[in-house]
């Protein structure tokens, strides 16, 4: 008894040793998150069980509008099984580092840190599941390549338990 309490305690005390954004400091090309998602920006994805099974594929197009610090992300999703959804982010700059954002399916806010190409999200989504809602928590890491590119892993989590990762490519339309 005493072993599997020992590797609980270690598997909460590693929950938190997620890298900081910040070691991406140096990193290019910079991201600057509202010239980035300004106009429309396509993405293709897929969610992946915690079994390594690719389950719903998805295209995303994201119309983004800036005004002073506030920006909005109007993201239409197509997922491979032909069914559609819609997600509106509210997004905040904080300070040159610092992101809040919200969206209707976000519980309270999502929290956003950015440094070099990094963008690193947390928080908290009520994902709609064969007609249950649960409150999953996502990870969410965002790499700017090149002026175009972006690449995406969010790991998805229960109660501290690996569900699945979400992975995206998203291209700035020219």
């Amino acid at each position: 008894m005493i072993r599997y309490g020992s590797v609980l305690v270690a598997a909460l005390l590693c929950a938190g040793c997620a890298p900081s954004p910040q070691i991406y400091s140096d990193e290019k090309p910079v991201l600057d998150v509202p010239t980035y998602f300004a106009g429309m920006t396509d993405a293709w994805g897929y969610f992946q069980d915690r079994n390594g099974k690719v389950g719903k594929r998805f295209k995303v197009e994201v119309q983004g509008t800036w005004s002073g610090q506030t920006g909005t992300l109007d993201e239409h999703f197509t997922y491979s099984d032909g069914t559609t959804s819609r997600r509106v982010w509210t997004i905040t700059s904080i300070d040159e580092h610092h992101y809040v954002g919200k969206a209707d399916d976000v519980v309270g806010e999502a929290k956003g840190e950015a440094y070099g190409n990094a963008l690193h999200w947390r928080y908290v989504l009520k994902l709609p599941v064969d007609g249950s809602t649960y409150e999953v928590s996502f990870d969410d890491w965002m790499y700017q390549m090149d002026d175009q590119v972006m690449l995406n892993y969010s790991s998805m989590s229960k109660f501290g338990v690996r569900l699945g990762e979400v992975v995206l490519s998203f291209r700035r339309r020219a």
